[in-house]
């Protein structure tokens, strides 16, 4: 039998009981799921395992990798720039980042960069752990990447490219110089009490960490028609842009991103560990106006506006269906649904994690499993619990 720990508020046990099923009748290995409403903490809940044999225990500080969920996070450290007067999202990066404009990227705007339209979504000079953790380097190669489109005409998923330039412009414009994880860290982490980590620190111990199980190539094979048709297809064909935006650095699978190499260096778009009711936390500011984090009435207004489109298609180059993102966050769409209307803004991960923020319900909600699931979004365990919510509602 599951061991489910955690608390719900009263009239939100459906919650309850549809995480319990997800052990029970959809698969789950180990997850948490936490829900704030106006604030106030309505949902706490973590059970199954943190490991793939089934003998550690989920636990009430367990932390695990969220993926793109964690491109969520990295948007608010921007976000806070912004409401600090340390960017502009209509202003060029290259105005901050000079080297930026090599490659004919010196009219890319903050704004088309925070929305997947820079054509950056491809790095072709190879990389690894090692030139990963020299963020001077690093930016080298980013500053000389050439743009795959003509920028702000098309979108295509910036998978986790979009991290790495986000923290090379932070450490320009922040007057301390650091980098997103360390500026998430200090003032987003540290003031709301959070624990969520861009490079996870030595000090943690290995024992509080859920290991990601990665999808065996069968159970692939059986969810195919789960992700959209094109993308599996060129995923396999080295030319695309698909396969070239997932394939650097080289990994056999999501799952390898969870390896200690990897967890020690700044991943923002794609590597972020931490407990998942920080998540629920952070978003949950947001949707109350984000005043514990510092966020401006003004920078909330840029962050609940309507998306702005590329001038050509939403349809993704990468993931090659139509899709909405707006200064680094994902925006509900015909495609993808979720909070009680338009203003709503978060980010899903590979694998199942989602977070995001319902200003119009006050709602801030997280959830993430250790055990990778096969759908780009609206995993059947998340959407139970989301909708378990809004029910609850």
């Amino acid at each position: 039998m599951t061991i489910i720990g955690g608390t719900v508020a009263p009239g939100f046990e459906p919650v309850r009981t549809q995480f319990e099923k997800n052990f029970s009748s959809r698969g789950e290995l180990g997850a948490a799921c936490a829900v704030y409403i106006e604030g106030e903490k309505v949902v706490d809940l973590w059970g199954g395992h943190r490991n793939g044999r089934g003998t550690d225990p989920w636990e009430k500080d367990t932390l695990v990798m969220v993926y793109s969920t964690s491109k969520g996070l990295a948007g608010m450290a921007v976000a806070l720039a912004h409401s600090r007067g340390l960017l502009d999202y209509d202003e060029r990066v290259a105005e901050y980042w000079p080297e930026f404009a090599a490659q004919g990227k010196h009219d890319v705007t903050v704004r088309q960069l925070l929305a997947h339209q820079a054509g950056l979504c491809v790095i072709d000079e190879r990389l690894d752990p090692r030139g990963l953790a020299d963020l001077d380097a690093l930016a080298k190669i980013l500053a000389q990447q050439r743009p795959a489109w003509k920028p702000g005409a098309r979108q295509g998923y910036h998978a986790l490219s979009l991290g790495w330039y986000e923290s090379a412009l932070i450490r320009r414009i922040d007057p301390e110089g650091r980098p997103l994880g360390r500026f998430f860290a200090e003032e987003i982490a540290e003031p709301l009490g959070l624990e969520f980590y861009f490079g996870l620190p030595a000090d943690v111990s290995e024992e509080r960490i859920a290991s990601i199980k990665g999808a065996p190539l069968a159970s692939t094979l059986m969810h195919a028609r789960t992700m959209p048709p094109r993308m599996l297809v060129n995923f396999v064909q080295p030319r695309t842009l698909t396969s070239r935006t997932f394939g650097n650095p080289r990994l056999r699978s999501a799952a390898d991103l969870d390896k200690p190499a990897y967890r020690a260096v700044e991943i923002p778009a794609g590597g972020g560990i931490g407990q998942v009711r920080s998540i629920a936390r952070a978003y949950g500011d947001l949707a109350t106006g984000g005043h514990a984090m510092g966020i401006t009435e003004a920078t909330l207004s840029e962050l609940t506006a309507p998306p702005r489109p590329p001038t050509k298609s939403t349809r993704d180059l990468v993931l090659t269906v139509d899709a909405s993102f707006a200064l680094g966050f994902s925006r509900p769409s015909k495609q993808f649904r979720f909070g009680s209307g338009p203003r709503a803004f978060g980010h899903p991960g590979a694998g199942g994690s989602f977070g995001f923020a319902d200003p119009d319900a006050g709602v801030g909600f997280a959830y993430a499993p250790n055990r990778l699931g096969h759908h780009l979004r609206n995993d059947p365990r998340e959407k139970a619990l989301r909708d378990a919510v809004y029910r609850a509602l």
